[in-house]
C-alpha cells in the first residue's frame, strides 16, 4: 500500500525487502523508485496482495524493519503492510520483545484463525541441553539463560538437579577430541571455544548435517601479545640470560657476575627492522598493525584476504605475492595461516614453510610459529637453526626441541583468562543463534546463512539437505501441499551441503477447510531424498527436532 503523508521525521532507516517475499519484486526494482532520504515508521504484519495456490504464495508476517517511508520536504510515501493486530509489550518498532525463545503469554492470540491441528504440542515447558567437555569458561556459559538452557558437563550421571541427563542438544568444546560416538542423534550443533576445529570430525559431522562452529578472533589478542614476546625472545637472548642467571644464584657468584656477563648475551632493536607477516586474518593483521608501532616495516602475504582483514591492516603495509618473495629481506617472519592436512600439492598447509621458503630468508631470521607446529618442515628448519636462524613457538618439535637457537613454549597463545572468556561467550552466542533463530554464522562446514528476525505469528523451518539439484522445488511442493505460503526463504549452500531457513506464516493458510499437523509435515520433508535433517522453531525450546538417517526417520 502506498500513499503520501506529512511527515517532519528525518530518522534514517535502511530499506527491507523482505515484505515483499515472493511476490518477485526485486530490490533493485524498488531502489528506482527516487528516495531521498528514507525514514523509519512502524510496521505491523504482512498479509496482503495477489495470493497463489502453491507454497510461493506471498503471506508475510514483517517487523518493523519490512516498512520504509521516504521524504520530501515536509510529504512522505510509506509503504505499509497491514493485519488485524492485538496490543503487547513491544519495542519502539512494534516487535514483541522477549529474553529468550519462550511463547508469548497470550498463546491463544497467536494461535487463533490457525488450521494447525497439533500447535499445542509445541507449547509445553522446555529446555536446551548442551554438554560441555573441558572446563569452560563460567562467563561465557553464563550467555545460555538458565530459564530455556540447562548446561553440564558431558558424561555426568544428572543434570545438576538430581535427573538423569538429558541427551545433548549442542556440544561445547576446546580442545577435547570429540569422537564420532560422543554424537547422539539429537545433537544439533558443535562449537569449539577456539579457532582450529582438528580435533572435531567436521567431515562426519558435514555428512549427518551438523553445524561446527569456532570463534575465530576471540582468542586474537592474547596470541598477537604472546608474537611480540616471541619478537623479543628472538631478538635479546632473554631465556639464555635468565638460565645463566639461576646457575650463578645457585653457586652463589648472581651479584659478583651480573654486570661482567651481560655481554655474553648480547641482542638487537626490533625498530627499523623488518617484520613478514604470513597470514593476515584476525591474529596477523592485529600483529602488523602492532608491529608498526613498534617502528618495524611490515610486509605480508595472504592469497585470500579478505575485505574486513584488509581493513584492519596498517597503511604502511606492504603486500607481496608469495610466502618466498615476503620474507625475502625479512628479520622476522610470523606465520599466521590455518593447518589443513595434506602437502601443499594436495591443497593442504603441512610443511608448507619447507626448504624452499626458509632458502629465502635472511641466514640471522627469527621464525615466531604461534599457529601451528606441523606447519613448518622440522628437518630444513634444523639446516637454518645450524646457519644462525632462530624458532621461537609454542609448540614441541621433535627435532628442534634443544636447539640453542630455538625457544619453545607451552601452548600458551590462547591461554589468557580474557581470551577464554571470550571464546566461550562468542561460542555460547552462535549455539543460541544457531538454535533458537536458525542463525549460521563462523560455521567452518555450512554457509552462513541469516534471515531477519520473524514476528511471533511465524513459525520457521530449517531444513539441511545435500546439495544436489531438485531439492528446493521438493522442499517447496511439500509445503504448496499443505497450502501453507511462505513468508520468507533462504536457501544456501556450501560444498556438498545446502541449508534452507523458511517462515511460515500460518494466518494465510490458503486452504482454510483444510487441517496440517506440525508433525507430519516435518515427516514428509524429513524423508524425502537428500534431506539430512529438518527443524521447526516455534514454541518450546529443544523440541521439533527430526533427522533422516539411512532412510529411518527420528524425531
Amino acid at each position: 500500500l502506498l500513499y503520501l503523508h506529512r511527515s517532519n521525521n528525518s530518522t534514517v532507516s535502511t530499506f527491507s525487502h523482505k515484505s515483499f517475499g515472493n511476490l518477485f519484486l526485486s530490490t533493485s526494482y524498488i531502489s528506482k523508485i527516487p528516495f531521498h532520504p528514507p525514514t523509519m515508521i512502524t510496521a505491523r504484519p504482512l498479509t496482503w496482495l495477489a495470493r497463489r495456490s502453491t507454497a510461493v504464495t506471498l503471506a508475510s508476517a514483517s517487523t518493523a524493519r519490512a516498512t520504509t517511508t521516504a521524504s520530501f520536504g515536509h510529504h512522505s510515501y510509506s509503504y505499509y503492510s497491514y493485519s488485524t493486530t492485538t496490543t503487547h509489550p513491544s519495542d519502539d518498532n512494534g516487535v514483541i520483545q522477549r529474553d529468550g525463545p519462550n511463547l508469548p503469554v497470550d498463546v491463544e492470540y497467536y494461535t487463533s484463525g490457525w488450521n494447525v491441528d497439533d500447535i499445542q504440542d509445541f507449547v509445553n515447558p522446555g529446555k536446551y541441553t548442551v554438554h560441555t567437555y573441558n572446563k569452560i569458561s563460567p562467563q561465557g556459559l553464563e550467555r545460555f539463560p538458565s530459564k530455556f538452557y540447562t548446561v553440564a558437563p558431558a558424561g555426568d550421571d544428572d543434570d545438576g538437579g538430581g535427573k538423569q541427563q538429558q541427551q545433548a542438544h549442542a556440544l561445547l568444546l576446546r580442545s577435547h577430541k570429540l569422537q564420532p560416538d560422543e554424537i547422539d542423534v539429537p545433537v544439533r550443533a558443535i562449537a569449539r571455544c577456539g579457532a582450529g576445529t582438528n580435533n572435531i570430525p567436521v567431515a562426519k559431522c558435514t555428512e549427518l548435517g551438523i553445524p561446527v562452529f569456532n570463534t575465530p578472533g576471540a582468542n586474537a589478542n592474547a596470541v598477537k601479545e604472546l608474537i611480540l614476546c616471541g619478537l623479543l625472545l628472538g631478538s635479546r637472548r632473554i631465556v639464555d640470560g635468565i638460565n645463566h642467571m639461576t646457575s650463578l644464584g645457585r653457586q652463589g657468584l648472581a651479584r659478583e657476575r651480573v654486570e661482567k656477563d651481560k655481554a655474553l648475551f648480547g641482542g638487537r632493536e626490533v625498530r627499523g627492522k623488518v617484520l613478514a607477516v604470513i597470514g593476515l586474518g584476525h591474529i596477523g593483521a592485529s600483529t602488523a598493525r602492532d608491529a608498526t608501532h613498534l617502528g618495524m616495516k611490515v610486509q605480508g602475504y595472504d592469497p585470500g584476504l579478505s575485505v574486513q582483514s584488509a581493513l584492519r591492516l596498517p597503511r604502511e603495509i606492504t603486500l607481496a605475492d608469495s610466502i618466498a618473495s615476503a620474507v625475502t629481506n625479512a628479520d622476522y617472519v610470523s606465520i599466521n595461516i590455518p593447518y589443513i592436512k595434506g602437502t601443499v600439492e594436495e591443497g593442504g598447509t603441512h610443511g608448507i614453510i619447507g626448504r624452499d621458503v626458509l632458502a629465502h630468508m635472511k641466514q640471522d631470521a627469527v621464525l615466531l610459529n604461534f599457529a601451528r607446529g606441523e606447519l613448518v618442515d622440522s628437518e630444513a628448519l634444523k639446516d637454518v637453526l645450524d646457519q644462525g636462524a632462530k624458532y621461537v613457538s609454542d609448540f614441541p618439535d621433535d627435532v628442534v626441541w634443544n636447539h640453542e637457537n630455538a625457544v619453545l613454549l607451552p601452548h600458551l597463545g590462547a591461554s589468557t583468562a580474557e581470551a577464554e572468556d571470550e571464546a566461550a561467550a562468542m561460542a555460547a552466542e552462535t549455539i543460541r543463534d544457531y538454535l533458537e533463530h536458525g542463525t549460521i554464522r563462523n560455521s567452518v562446514n555450512f554457509p552462513t546463512t541469516e534471515l531477519p528476525e520473524r514476528h511471533e505469528r511465524i513459525i520457521r523451518i530449517t531444513v539441511v539437505n545435500k546439495n544436489i539439484p531438485g531439492m528446493l522445488s521438493k522442499i517447496t511442493e511439500c509445503l504448496g501441499r499443505a497450502g501453507l505460503n511462505i513468508a520468507q526463504q533462504l536457501n544456501q549452500s556450501r560444498g556438498d551441503v545446502a541449508y534452507n531457513v523458511i517462515d511460515l506464516d500460518p494466518s494465510a493458510h490458503d486452504d482454510d477447510s483444510k487441517h496440517v499437523r506440525l508433525t507430519d509435515l516435518q515427516k514428509e520433508m524429513t524423508m524425502l531424498e537428500g534431506v539430512l535433517s529438518t527443524r521447526i522453531l516455534f514454541g518450546s525450546p529443544g523440541i521439533g527436532y527430526s533427522r533422516n538417517i539411512d532412510g529411518k526417520y527420528y524425531a
